[in-house]
């Protein structure tokens, strides 16, 4: 199982992050209200430690995924918004800012393909949850997310809402009523 990186060393010069954001932003509350050690552990199986490159950590693997689908983001857009951005840097748990990205792109690819749709939808139905009972997004935003990732039981969501399809008889109905009956 991977750990998170603590290259403070390394980046004795970069600014800690702890010094940059403000410990009030929603991505910093819901990236405390997450449980890290238990995605690591669901996700241990598909980040080995193996032959070739070290495998990245979870939680930065984890909290991409989360991000880009919080934001609807491309994996390009995500890349170039992480650079640019120390609360997002700090939700997939970086400890300095960074202004290069840690990864290859690709490695986002080969990191879904690992995990499978199924191991993601979980993982981003458990962050809307918790997104969602720490305030850390509103129920607008959640019904939004729910009805993209099929989240059961979240409650009065959108697609709980909408209209039921015509029946027959009032489609027919309505269709005369249209041409003048």
């Amino acid at each position: 199982m991977s750990q998170p990186r603590d290259d403070r060393q390394d980046d004795l010069f970069r600014p800690p992050l702890e010094e940059i954001i403000n410990f009030r932003h929603p991505l910093v509350r819901l990236a405390g209200e997450i449980d890290w050690d238990f995605l690591a552990r669901r996700f241990c199986s598909v980040c080995r430690v193996g032959p070739g490159q070290p495998p990245l950590p979870t939680r930065l693997v984890a909290g991409l995924f989360i991000l880009k689908h919080m934001h609807n983001l491309s994996d390009e857009a995500l890349c170039e918004r992480w650079v640019e951005n120390p609360y997002f840097q700090y939700f997939c748990g970086e400890v300095v800012f960074r202004h290069e990205l840690p990864f290859d792109r690709s490695s986002l690819t080969r990191w879904r393909q690992r995990l499978g749709e199924e191991q993601i939808v979980a993982l981003l139905q458990e962050s809307l949850s918790v997104a969602h009972r720490t305030g850390a997004i509103d129920t607008n935003d959640l019904e939004t997310g729910c009805d993209r990732y099929h989240c059961p039981g979240e409650g009065d969501r959108a697609s709980d809402r909408r209209p039921a399809p015509p029946s027959r008889d009032r489609e027919a109905g309505g269709a005369g009523q249209a041409r003048g009956r």
